[in-house]
């Protein structure tokens, strides 16, 4: 299975801030949709004081928007490789406006779903696009930069919910909707016009022996023809998963073990055991994706899996045994979600390590539907928990971490390597036999 998409072409200079440039305005553009996601819990309890439909009807927005964000990035990301980023990022401008907008209006549960699947589609698209134009400006630092795309998906919400908060108390959900919606959606319509792609392939400038990467673009059609893609998948699911479940259900956890309100001081702070947990897993989550991304540009993609799966099984068994102390509580967490959050940097480097750059944004996405396929399982953890106690739920959890941290070593890297050197052999032969008979 070789393309004849070859990535021969010789670099542009990149010496200049010009693909820095391009990453902070992607960086920028995840930070205006970080709100759809993140500080859709501000909105919950005020919509269902206005319209009384219960918290599980208007949560089934949030889940509709989860689904409809992931599961189309694929389609998004094609339109993106035959189109350039700039129209799909504008698009997704356009979509978020609408979305919040319609949600400023809803009065009934079927606008706040359409606007859910508006939000979804505008949030795919803006979050694929932006991770994949970094790995192709970025092939020396695709960890880092995939990991800085996607820390400001985390980082965008941090510097407003706040605001967002005061001007749902003060003017009502209503106006933050409308308000907070025109103005992300207007901020990422602009930078838009600024976003392109590398007007040719930039070779990779690391050390091969820690970062194989091919020399051949293969398209998604071979891509989902390759063992290695659904090996990789499986793992992202494996740890998806796991690190899903803990973000849906910390709350639940933390009163379960009757400490979420016990005050814990660290460093000069005092909170709720929780409260602190919350704020501590937002800043080790955003800081571990480029920081493990980074770490991965210079040890390798498969090593640094293994650091940070067996880390997050780690912290799992933690809290498994001695969660119900609040201190262990806030501090296993917040290292756990550290090493979790780095899967949204290595899953986007290793796909586009291996497979390519020309379709590195259609590629990344495929991949990127894992997340939705894991999300799928988190209600089986509730489940779980309510038969067997959470001590089940975390012993499964520590299992699947573990496996893919020996999945990483022992099956990924060699199988990585071998379709790599093994399709780059198949076109030297071809290139050559061909060279004979012309």
């Amino acid at each position: 299975m070789v393309s004849s998409n070859t990535a021969v072409t010789q670099a542009q200079p990149s010496s200049s801030g010009f693909r820095w440039l391009q990453l902070v305005m992607g960086i920028v553009c995840m930070a205006m949709i970080a709100n759809l996601q993140y500080g859709w819990t501000l909105f919950v309890d005020p919509i269902d004081g206005a319209h009384h439909w219960g918290r599980a009807s208007i949560q089934l927005a949030f889940t509709i928007f989860v689904v409809t964000e992931t599961w189309l990035v694929p389609i998004e990301a094609w339109f993106v490789d035959r189109y350039g980023p700039r129209l799909v990022i504008m698009f997704g401008g356009v979509m978020i406006a609408l979305a919040w907008v319609l949600n400023s209006y809803a009065d009934s549960l079927t606008m706040l779903y359409a606007a859910a699947i508006f939000g979804g589609i505008g949030a795919g698209s803006v979050y694929g696009t932006c991770v994949g134009n970094a790995l192709k400006w970025f092939p020396d630092h695709r960890g880092l930069a995939a990991g800085a795309t996607a820390a400001g998906f985390g980082a965008g919400a941090a510097l407003t919910v706040v605001p967002i908060a005061k001007m749902i108390a003060t003017s009502g959900y209503q106006a933050a909707f409308f308000n907070f919606g025109i103005g992300q959606g207007l901020v990422v319509f602009v930078l838009a016009f600024f976003i392109r792609p590398p007007t040719v392939a930039i070779p990779p400038k690391k050390k091969q022996l820690n970062l194989p990467q091919t020399k051949i673009d293969f398209t998604p059609p071979q891509v989902l023809r390759s063992p290695i893609f659904w090996v990789m998948y499986l793992v992202f699911v494996m740890v998806a998963a796991g690190g899903l479940m803990a973000a849906a259900q910390i709350a639940p956890i933390a009163h379960d073990y009757k400490i979420a309100t016990t005050p814990v001081s660290l460093a000069g702070f005092q909170m709720a055991a929780l409260t602190f947990a919350i704020s501590l897993d937002r800043i080790f989550d955003g800081f571990g994706r480029p920081f493990f991304g980074w770490v991965s540009d210079n040890i390798g993609r498969e090593h640094t899996m293994f650091i940070a799966f067996g880390t997050g099984a780690l912290m799992l068994l933690t809290l498994s045994t001695w969660g119900h102390h609040p201190l262990v509580f806030v501090l296993a967490t917040a290292v756990y979600f550290g090493v979790f959050g780095e899967i949204y940097s290595l899953f986007p480097a290793t796909s586009g390590d291996t497979f390519g750059a020309k379709f590195a944004t259609t590629n990344n996405g495929m991949l990127y539907t894992a997340k939705g396929t894991a999300a799928l399982l988190v209600p089986a953890a509730s489940i779980v928990a309510a038969n067997y106690g959470w001590h089940a739920v975390f012993v499964i959890a520590v299992a699947l971490n573990a496996t893919a941290a020996l999945m990483a070593v022992f099956v990924i890297k060699p199988m990585r390597r071998a379709f790599i050197h093994g399709n780059e052999a198949a076109a030297e032969a071809a290139t050559a036999a061909s060279a004979k008979t012309a």
